[in-house]
């Protein structure tokens, strides 16, 4: 289980502030982004979190996945690596 979490979801208004204060709630945060459009800046609707154990990971994962954040239901679980084009 690695320590990197997408989360799907997230309202428009979510930010990368508002999602690491969250995330704190299970434990050290490493890092904390919502994806935005380049053109726009606008969220595009999920982002990552990347906790600093396993353990906080999985933590935050069993606290935050379908549970309610700035309004909306958010998806979390573990990040894939990205595949390649």
């Amino acid at each position: 289980m690695g320590t990197k979490l997408f989360v799907g979801s997230l309202a428009w208004a979510t930010t990368n502030e508002g999602l690491r204060e969250a995330f704190e709630k299970a434990g050290t945060v490493v890092d904390a982004v919502v994806i935005t459009d380049r053109m726009s800046g606008r969220s595009k609707g999920f982002g990552f979190v990347e906790m600093s154990t396993a353990e906080e990971a999985q933590a935050a994962m069993e606290m935050w996945n379908e549970q309610d954040l700035d309004g909306r239901k958010i998806i979390v679980n573990e990040a894939k690596p990205k595949e390649e084009r």
